[in-house]
This record gives C-alpha cells, sequence and structure tokens, in this order.
C-alpha cells in the first residue's frame, strides 16, 4: 500500500509539530509556564526521535532482527555511541562511526 504525497507531507508535518511544538512554546514563552518536571522531560525528545530513527535502520533487515557481523549499519551505530558516551562530543561519534561504517562496508561486503 502507497501513500499520497499529501499523506506524506501531512504525517511529516505532523510529526515535526508534535517534536518541536513543545520546544517552540518553551523557547518562545522563556519555559516559564511549563512545569520543572515536563521541562525536563522534554529534554529527552531529541533522544528519543533519533533511536526510533536509527534502531530500525541498525537492527532490522527485511523486517527480521539483523545481529550479524556482516551488519555494517549496526557496526558504525555501536561505534558512534561509544565514541559520544566516551567522549560527549557528537560530531566526533558521528564522524567515527561514519568512518566504522565505510570500512565494515569495504572489508565485509
Amino acid at each position: 500500500m502507497s501513500m499520497a504525497t499529501s499523506d506524506i507531507l501531512l504525517t511529516l508535518a505532523g510529526m515535526a509539530l508534535v517534536t518541536y511544538g513543545p520546544r517552540v512554546a518553551l523557547w518562545l514563552g522563556n519555559g516559564g509556564g511549563f512545569p520543572p518536571r515536563l521541562r525536563r522531560m522534554l529534554e529527552y525528545v531529541p533522544v528519543a526521535v533519533l533511536s526510533a530513527i536509527v534502531f530500525p535502520i541498525a537492527l532490522l533487515h527485511d523486517d527480521k532482527l539483523y545481529l550479524s557481523i556482516h551488519n555494517a549499519y549496526l557496526a558504525g551505530a555501536v561505534a558512534a555511541g561509544l565514541i559520544v558516551w566516551r567522549s560527549k562530543h557528537l560530531l566526533a561519534g558521528i564522524g567515527g562511526g561514519l568512518i566504522v561504517y565505510v570500512a565494515w562496508r569495504l572489508l565485509l561486503s
């Protein structure tokens, strides 16, 4: 079943609104109208969204769990996660994960 272009655009707009709407409201309102607990919870939205994008790509192939030595996506994601965890530098993690992904594809594919 394929979605029409208008359905895809509407879905993307809704996702953007749900993801960034609360953040924009916090920024415009200086966060004063939101309880501190809600503000703390909203700090985890980017991590949750990124996880929802990355995990299926890194862990699934043909809708099945793919934990193989040949899974370059998983190798790159694990490398990026470890680099960011240890260095606390997002750009280093992205670059390192990309290097591991490309090397994995070249060496094992």
